[in-house]
């Protein structure tokens, strides 16, 4: 056997390893997911009624009854469909930690010790942040959402034909359902950049001088994620900026740290 060969054969005994392992971790990934489904599927109405609760929050705000809440669907599949989406919403987001501790398994191993101690504050921050957006939108972004929109109902009286909202089950569950999956993704940028940081990918410095860019694109991004109204818009663009200005800062916190580590290491050789 030539050299060549055997290293190519040597080189791919650890790559299959590699495929083994991830199929390993992506099993019981799915199985975790399969497993929060199942249950989350089981008590699906139960969720959705929570789900209906910012609904109920904002008719409050509106000077309505919250007990008159009334959600329809006009076709006869339409509410088990939803309930499927729910399930899936709630078991991907109920395994998530299971997810996430596959992943770090994955990747630990190729990590030296002091990465794998970087990587762990980041893979418990990361849910952390985004149980945060959700709570925002759960308790004050989609209750402002919905009450803009009930203010624009229009109650029958004399010529004036009753115009009254009566959201579909589907569509009130992608509202809240992007709502939440926007804010809980926008949650994640002082992770983002803290990790592009310590990787040497980005700076503090850049992250500073794009901000004006950075600016436009959270509007942008804000007008395609939520509805088309200036309430929502501005207010998820408002938390991305501010997000933005909390992953410089921390990025100004690693380099300081990197900067005293190696000051430190400078100072022991000498």
């Amino acid at each position: 056997m030539s050299r060549s060969e055997s290293d190519i054969e040597a080189s791919s005994a650890p790559l299959i390893e590699h495929l083994i392992e991830l199929r390993r971790r992506l099993i019981w990934s799915i199985l975790g997911f399969m497993g929060m489904f199942l249950i989350c599927f089981f008590f699906a109405k139960q969720i959705f009624n929570l789900l209906v609760i910012p609904y109920q929050i904002a008719t409050g705000w509106a000077g309505l009854d919250p007990a008159s809440v009334e959600l329809i669907y006009t076709a006869p599949q339409e509410f088990f469909f939803t309930q499927v989406k729910v399930a899936a919403f709630g078991g991907f987001f109920l395994a998530f930690p299971v997810i996430a501790i596959q992943v770090y398994k994955f990747v630990a191993p190729g990590l030296y010790r002091d990465e794998r101690a970087a990587f762990v504050p980041f893979l418990v921050a990361t849910p952390l942040l985004f149980l945060l957006g959700a709570l925002l939108v759960y308790f004050f972004f989609c209750p402002m959402v919905m009450w803009f929109f009930l203010s624009m109902q229009q109650q029958g009286s004399g010529t004036d034909a009753a115009i009254l909202l009566l959201p579909k089950v589907s569509e009130y569950l992608s509202l809240i359902m992007t709502l939440i999956m926007a804010f809980g993704l926008v949650f994640q940028l002082p992770v983002v950049s803290s990790l592009l940081v310590r990787a040497g990918i980005i700076s503090s410095e850049s992250l500073r001088s794009k901000r004006k860019y950075a600016i436009v694109i959270a509007f942008i991004a804000a007008a395609i994620l939520t509805p088309p109204d200036p309430l929502s818009q501005i207010g998820l663009a408002i938390p991305t900026i501010l997000l933005y200005e909390v992953g410089i800062i921390t990025a100004r916190l690693i380099e300081k740290k990197r900067a005293q580590r190696v000051a430190a290491g400078q100072a022991t050789t000498e």
